[in-house]
């Protein structure tokens, strides 16, 4: 048996699922790394984005790539608002409390999620990719949606790093992070920071839904692998690393990939457990996660 074309197309399904991985992972650890609390509803917002990509696809339904780049840009926007509306409504007034955010978060999960199943209903409904053509390797065809999936990952990444290292906005968020009491006395309206923070992670997770949405129907419970996988990406990065993430979420992905090609989806999902009870006995701060002091 030639083990090229396998190889070769294992690692481009894990490096699909490693893009959309890292850009929904980001989200979950920006949150934790600047306002130090786990957002449980994090995959709910994941799922948001893609059913309001369903919607805005299917207004312009005669016209899929136009309803996909504005969907692109609608659901981002939607999604993020609706989060900064409950981080000022709910966690604000719970005082970032983080035992008590965890509950509110459980409770942001389950009210987003029925809401969605009220008005969306219990069908998974297509998006249809705003192109279609094949990249030919020497093996096979391959879709160059997937590839441009993988393609604005990077860039998204690019420009997200750019932004929490070359700007004044990151230089604010970098600074709640490192001492919220010192930032605050300097004049950083720390309320604020964290509400556009909460909000920007759930943006990250409403683009890479909609990117996507057109290889993986929108449904109502699409939240919950998005959600758990990100929390296994973060452990083994290290909550608030950048770096970390990205990596994580390379192993992960690519691990994930290769394994459920040759073996088996079930066995993928093992090995990732067995990565995390490993990092949490070996090196409980994570691979790049600062050690508390």
């Amino acid at each position: 048996m030639d083990l090229g074309p396998f190889l070769l197309l294992a690692t481009l399904e894990g490096l699909l699922q490693a893009a959309v991985l890292t850009l929904t992972a980001l989200g979950l650890s920006l949150v934790f790394g600047v306002m130090r609390i786990v957002n449980v509803a994090h995959g709910e917002f994941y799922m948001l984005g893609a059913v309001i990509a369903w919607w805005t696809a299917s207004l312009l339904s005669s016209n899929p790539a136009a309803g996909f780049f504005l969907a692109l840009v609608i659901s981002p926007l939607l999604v993020g608002a609706i989060a900064y509306a409950c981080e000022r409504l709910i966690l604000k007034r719970l005082e970032y409390d983080p035992e008590a955010t965890i509950v509110a978060t459980i409770g942001m999960l389950y009210v987003i999620q029925q809401t969605v199943l009220i008005f969306y209903g219990p069908d998974a409904r297509p998006v249809e990719a705003p192109f279609f053509f094949r990249v030919q390797f020497p093996w096979f065809g391959y879709s160059g949606y997937n590839l441009f999936v993988i393609a604005a990952a990077i860039a998204l990444l690019c420009l997200c790093w750019y932004i929490l290292t070359k700007t004044r906005l990151g230089l604010i968020m970098r600074a709640t992070q490192f001492d919220r009491e010192t930032a605050q006395a300097f004049g950083i309206p720390i309320g604020k920071v964290y509400g556009y923070v909460f909000a920007a992670g759930a943006m990250l997770a409403a683009i890479a839904a909609v990117l996507i949405v057109p290889i993986r129907q929108a449904h109502y419970l699409m939240g919950l692998d998005p959600l758990l996988l990100s929390f296994i990406v973060v452990i083994i990065g290290g909550l608030g690393s950048l770096r970390g993430t990205v990596i994580a979420a390379l192993i992960i992905g690519l691990s994930d990939g290769i394994i459920s090609v040759f073996f088996s989806p079930t066995l993928a999902k093992m090995i990732s457990t067995l990565l995390v009870a490993l990092v949490l006995v070996f090196k409980p701060e994570g691979l790049f996660g600062a050690k508390a002091r």
